[in-house]
Order: structure tokens, then C-alpha cells, then sequence
């Protein structure tokens, strides 16, 4: 009797030790895991650190004809230089930020894509302009694209505007007259553009001469399909994501705005190097 009413109080002990300690065990196996879990919420915020990387800078306008003569793969896609907001009240930050920033890049992106793996990759874009005719539509839009946008970024300035100086002063007068004749013709080539393109003032390297003209889509006087081919020293680009968001279909007024922040230095050293090149 006293043996099975032993046994009967160690099962029943047995079990509310077993129960206890079980219990015990569930208790913590969360805490085990959450511990584990913490150094995982870091990863994000390090990984952001990694893909952010500053765009490389093409060197500035003064030393372009070294720039361009470095092959075509080996082109970076060059920062802004300045602000975004830096050129209003001519032409507004958002515009800016979109043409450059997605217009621009794209043109970058697609052409370095187009060339990749390819003969065109050894060869400077000015070599490859020289042949556009025989070039993949691809090259040649976004080639374009990628050239005429870096023209056109350097030669704007937030302390631009007035008229030039130097050489390039008396040239325009030469084979102009003035200064506001000048700026008439420059102006009709870019009203008369129709559709999407450029208007440009560009030197003509078998005599020295400047002249003005306009070319379609992505185009430029350096293609061998252009009317006249040239060395380009001033760009205005008069495709609509260019101005519309501020002047809507009022190309006019763009372009009378586009003269208040003409990067005339920046002109005169491109005239200076095609003159010496002629």
C-alpha cells in the first residue's frame, strides 16, 4: 500500500516537473531568435552606401579637343556644371533637372549601350560622326544626343549673357555686320526648325568661317550628313522638353531668354581651338 502511494506521488511530481520545465523551454526560444534577427535590420542603409557613386566629369570646354579625341567607350557622362535652379528665371529648375537628368542621361546610357562590344567603342565620337551615314540609327540618335547636350550645358552659364569678345567678336561683325544681326539669323534658324533639332553657330574648317545653321532630331555639323559640315562652338536646342514646361509652345520667348545666359568665354574658346585647328 505505501508502495503504490509512493509511486502515485512521484509520477504526479514527475509530470508538473516535466510540464514546468517545457514551458520553460517555449519561453525562450523566441527571445533566442529575436536576438538573432537584430543585426539583419543594418543591411538596408549599407547597401545605399555602395550603389550611390558622383558621375565623372568630361574636363572642362577649354581642353575638348583632347576629351573628344579619347575613344568613344571610354566617355563619361559629365555633372552639371551648376545647380539645378542656377539658370532661372531664363530656364527653370525643373526643367533642368528632367532634361538633363533623364533627357540626357538616356542619350549617355543608350549610345555607351550601342557601342559596347563593337569597333565604334575604339573610335573618338568625332570619327564616328564623320561617318554617321554608315552608322546604326541607335548610334547616331543617342551619339548625338549624348555630344549636343554636353555642348549645350557648357555653353550656358547663371552669369552669362551680353555679347561676345576677342576674335570671335570680330569675326561675327566680319560676316555679320553687327552683333544684332547676328542674333536674327541665329534666331530664325531656330524658329524656322521644325519639329525637334538644334540651331547652331559653327566654324567652317576648310576656311575659318562661321556660319549658322540647324539640323533635325539629334543631329550635328560635326555628321557627315549635314548641308555644311563644322566645328560646333554654340548650341541651343530646341527640342520641346527643352522649354515647355516653362514656355509651352512659345518657342520665341525661349529662345530671346536663351541670349541672357549665353556662356560667351566658354564660345570663344571653342572658336579659338576650331580656328587653330583650320
Amino acid at each position: 500500500m505505501n508502495k503504490k502511494i509512493f509511486l502515485a506521488c512521484f509520477v504526479a511530481f514527475a509530470a508538473t516537473f516535466s510540464t514546468s520545465s517545457f514551458a520553460q523551454a517555449v519561453k525562450v526560444k523566441p527571445v533566442k531568435k529575436q536576438t538573432e534577427a537584430r543585426p539583419v535590420e543594418t543591411t538596408p542603409s549599407d547597401l545605399k552606401t555602395d550603389v550611390i557613386k558622383k558621375p565623372m566629369l568630361i574636363p572642362a570646354s577649354g581642353n575638348q579637343g583632347s576629351d573628344w579625341s579619347s575613344p568613344a567607350g571610354e566617355l563619361a557622362f559629365p555633372a552639371l556644371p551648376y545647380a539645378y535652379d542656377a539658370l532661372e528665371p531664363a530656364i527653370d529648375k525643373l526643367t533642368v533637372e528632367i532634361h538633363y537628368d533623364r533627357h540626357h542621361r538616356a542619350y549617355y546610357n543608350n549610345f555607351a549601350k550601342a557601342i559596347s562590344g563593337t569597333e565604334f567603342a575604339s573610335m573618338p565620337i568625332t570619327d564616328i560622326f564623320a561617318k554617321i551615314s554608315d552608322m546604326p540609327v541607335s548610334v547616331r540618335n543617342n551619339g548625338g544626343g549624348f555630344y549636343n547636350h554636353v555642348i549645350y550645358w557648357e555653353n550656358l552659364s547663371p552669369k552669362g549673357g551680353g555679347e561676345p569678345g576677342g576674335e570671335l567678336a570680330e569675326m561675327i561683325k566680319k560676316q555679320f555686320g553687327e552683333y544684332t544681326k547676328f542674333v536674327e539669323k541665329f534666331e530664325d534658324a531656330a524658329k524656322t526648325r521644325f519639329g525637334s533639332g538644334w540651331a547652331w553657330l559653327s566654324v567652317d574648317p576648310k576656311n575659318g568661317e562661321l556660319f549658322i545653321s540647324s539640323s533635325p532630331n539629334q543631329d550635328n555639323p560635326l555628321m557627315n550628313t549635314s548641308e555644311r559640315m563644322g566645328t560646333p562652338i554654340l548650341a541651343l536646342d530646341v527640342w520641346e522638353h527643352a522649354y515647355y514646361l516653362k514656355y509651352q509652345n512659345k518657342r520665341a520667348d525661349y529662345i530671346s531668354a536663351f541670349w541672357k545666359i549665353v556662356n560667351w568665354p566658354v564660345v570663344e574658346k571653342r572658336y579659338m581651338q576650331a580656328k587653330s585647328k583650320k
